[in-house]
């Protein structure tokens, strides 16, 4: 069994799952940096999560330690690295675990932080109806 990666910091991690696009890997990291230049979060690029499911991770994190259970990341997966959008596949690991929603990179920032901080819950934020929130809106859900 894989064990879970850990962030290096209070920034969310995003693991790479997919490792056919180096180019598309690049994009996605560059569209995460901050105005200042500065990651906004702790990217984890390693093969031996290539491929792995959402529900291996889940599994995973259920067998960690209390100390390396985490809550959430966000997986840069074949959809990623696919769609010219580059949206990640956010993981619920606590609350409802398994459970996942899509983040365009444009609204990464608002939805880490906020699930960072605990000022919102993952549920909140995929409990968003498509039909009122596309995935191309202009602002991130809930809105």
């Amino acid at each position: 069994m894989i064990s879970p990666p850990q962030p290096e910091d209070l920034t969310s991690l995003v693991l790479r799952t997919d490792f056919t696009n180096d180019t598309a890997w690049a994009s996605v990291k560059a569209a995460l940096r901050t105005w200042k230049g500065a990651d906004a979060a702790t990217f984890v690029s390693d093969p031996t999560y290539a491929g792995v499911s959402p529900q291996e991770l889940v599994d995973a994190d259920n067998a960690a330690s209390r100390d390396d259970k985490l809550t959430y990341l966000f997986l840069a997966d074949a959809t990623t690295m696919a769609d010219v959008e580059r949206p990640l596949l956010a993981l619920d690991l606590a609350d409802e675990p398994g459970r996942t929603f899509r983040v365009p990179p444009r609204w990464y920032a608002d939805v880490s932080t906020n699930l960072t901080i605990a000022n919102m819950d993952f549920s909140e934020f995929a409990d968003v109806q498509p039909e009122r929130h596309p995935a191309r809106s202009s602002c991130p859900p809930p809105c």
